[in-house]
């Protein structure tokens, strides 16, 4: 049977490079202590990288400029181990291609408590999503409800319902036409005009 230690380090290896966790990723092999103790000494042996308290990457490298920053994203789904984590509904908003405001900064939205984090020199802010995010349905589903609620009812307009309907596939709008029941009664009638919209 391999060691916590050979276990820990065939997960890191078979993720990307750029891979950003916190210990609670390798609790089902070991210890909180024992985890501990080999992502210390895999630091300490430049296989791993300690951005944070808690907070850990598998760094990406470039030939050019060497050991490369974290990604956002990759932050901030370690911040959240265990809760779903998406863009924030003005990124998603941007993403989806219904809005062309760029965020200034990364928020990203989770159905756990509002908090931010300062983690390798970048500020990552974790939001309580308005409109929950719900499982088993698509992520662009998802996404497509967090934008909605960015937007907001009296911004929502026909040009948005015809990108909607472009860019969400038969899975998307199944996956939205099931969360009705959980979402404000505005949006599930936006959902209802974007299935018009992709049938007529």
């Amino acid at each position: 049977m391999k060691s916590i230690t050979d276990q820990i380090i065939s997960r890191i290896k078979r993720k990307k490079p750029g891979w950003v966790f916190a210990p609670k990723d390798f609790l089902d092999i070991g210890s909180r202590a024992a985890v501990d103790q080999v992502l210390s000494r895999l630091v300490k042996q430049c296989m791993i990288r300690r951005l944070d308290r808690g907070i850990y990457d598998y760094p990406k490298q470039s030939k050019l400029l060497g050991i490369l920053s974290p990604d956002p994203d990759n932050i901030a789904r370690a911040m959240a181990v265990g809760d779903d984590v998406f863009p924030s509904g003005a990124m998603a908003a941007n993403l989806l291609g219904l809005s062309t405001q760029v965020p200034a900064k990364p928020s990203y939205l989770t159905n756990a408590t509002t908090r931010t984090r300062r983690v390798a020199g970048q500020t990552i802010q974790l939001k309580r999503a308005r409109v929950a995010l719900l499982d088993n349905i698509p992520d662009r589903a998802n996404l497509a409800l967090q934008a909605l609620s960015y937007l907001g009812k009296h911004n929502v307009d026909e040009q948005i319902i015809i990108r909607c309907a472009r860019i969400l596939t038969s899975q998307d709008m199944s996956g939205l036409h099931h969360s009705m029941a959980r979402i404000p009664s505005w949006m599930a009638d936006t959902i209802r005009k974007i299935e018009q919209a992709q049938h007529g």
